[in-house]
């Protein structure tokens, strides 16, 4: 499996420490940036990690900013992807269960490495349950196409 990872200055140490953490468990890891900590703005690597899904080069994709939802609501702006901030185990477990999410979002500011790393690793490890939660994954698919002009 290939997950993308992405940071903005805020998020650097966590990316670096989460993205050898996440190697040693056996799955690939695509580093979209940044590569040295300097001051960037984060919707440029939000759309670096969406763009690696919506091609088909990343499975999943974790962005790291300050809060982290920088990051969520830029992602979530692209077709396909359903990006969802996480502060938990629960809250990575039921985005993979119950949204089938394909980006996980943390706060580089707000969370310790190993909380981000237990909640990368359930974030990874859980399987969409399909079920009823398709019939509402398949609703927001189909908001993706509406013009929602007024």
């Amino acid at each position: 499996m290939k997950i993308g990872i992405a940071s903005d200055h805020a998020g650097f140490e966590l990316k670096e420490y989460l993205k050898e953490q996440i190697k040693k468990q056996g799955y690939e890891v695509i580093d979209y940036g940044i590569s040295v900590k300097k001051v960037v703005d984060y919707p440029d690597y939000a759309e670096k990690v969406a763009k690696g899904i919506q091609k088909k080069e990343i499975d999943f994709g974790i962005l790291i900013c300050g809060t982290g939802i920088g990051m969520s609501i830029c992602a979530n702006k692209f077709k396909g992807i359903r990006a969802a901030r996480c502060c938990s185990t629960y809250d990575a477990l039921l985005a993979r269960e119950h949204n089938d999410a394909n980006v996980l979002t943390l706060g580089g500011r707000l969370i310790g490495k190993e909380l981000a790393f237990e909640i990368s690793l359930t974030f990874l490890s859980t399987h969409f349950t399909k079920g009823r939660h398709l019939r509402r994954v398949n609703k927001i698919k189909k908001l993706e196409n509406v013009e929602n002009q007024y």
